[in-house]
């Protein structure tokens, strides 16, 4: 092969790997397009049907019967922030020891029964759960409650907490965990005061997604906290939440609910939304800490 066929033959290689490149870059946008037009056409769509009742006092209102104007859901807020904070002071604990022992002890016997259980509780479908809750805390109690709301939500919660933080652990130097051994601190010591410090931030995300889950779960609040059109604070008594309300509003007969169900969901997703993008944005800072670190 002479030196003009080789250059040509060269150039035609190139050619070819840059049409290539151009097209694989094309589907790749265009999969991205695919898929995040029905988040933007959700978005939109929810925006305009709830226009017309979202004010300051949809949030500060307490709900009015049929027929009356005005109203709003500060009944369901609070009944949301009830149950979730709930859910979390009980998961959390549980949730990131769980994680740090299967971080530290991967291939022990609970660590791999700590992995294998979380991963088949994140499986269980949530309305599973929420009949779950009904068996072994409503029926003893005798009566809907937040209480029951809570338990249920801490494990739809447990699973996102014990992985994250076992994921956020695995992103820690080595050398940390090394040096604080071979300055003979205890392993309890050194994953307490050196581990889960360094690991704070995404462990920190992992309990904003558990809550953005927590936040959005109609079914089993069904089951558990029930409803109330009043507002409660007493966690043994029905509450009304957010994703219920949406449900009871929605399914209703009347213009002016299903127009307030609109704006209910649109204050969810909003919540949802900002927990999530918060919760990625931690990651992706935390991830490049790390990598600099390293």
């Amino acid at each position: 092969m002479t030196a003009s066929t080789s250059y040509f033959a060269g150039r035609g290689l190139t050619r070819r790997r840059r049409v290539t490149n151009r097209v694989m870059l094309a589907l790749a946008w265009l999969a991205a397009i695919v898929a995040i037009a029905p988040l933007i056409w959700i978005l939109a769509y929810v925006t305009i049907q709830a226009a017309g009742q979202l004010s300051i006092g949809f949030l500060t209102n307490l709900p009015t019967p049929v027929g009356v104007p005005g109203g709003g859901i500060v009944n369901s807020i609070v009944g949301s922030a009830m149950t979730v904070g709930l859910g979390l002071a009980i998961a959390a604990p549980f949730g990131i020891a769980a994680g740090m022992y299967a971080a530290l002890r991967p291939d022990s016997r609970i660590g791999i029964i700590i992995r294998f259980s979380t991963d088949t509780l994140a499986g269980v479908p949530s309305i599973v759960m929420g009949i779950f809750a009904y068996t072994i805390v409503v029926l003893p109690q005798g009566h809907f409650s937040a209480f029951a709301g809570g338990i249920v939500l801490s494990f739809i919660m447990l699973p996102i907490l014990v992985r994250t933080t076992e994921e956020m652990l695995k992103l820690v130097p080595r050398s940390l965990r090394e040096g604080s051994l071979a300055l003979g601190a205890a392993e309890w010591r050194t994953s307490v005061r050196v581990l889960l410090p360094a690991a704070i931030n995404g462990i920190l995300t992992g309990v904003m997604l558990a809550i953005a889950r927590g936040a959005g779960e109609a079914a089993p609040m069904l089951f558990t906290a029930f409803g109330n059109p009043f507002m409660n604070t007493d966690f043994e008594q029905p509450v009304a939440t957010l994703p219920h309300t949406v449900f009871v509003y929605a399914i209703s007969p009347y213009d002016d609910w299903r127009a307030k169900a609109w704006a209910t969901a649109f204050v969810l997703i909003v919540i949802i939304l900002v927990l999530n993008v918060t919760a990625r944005l931690l990651v992706s800072w935390r991830t490049r800490k790390v990598g600099a670190s390293r």
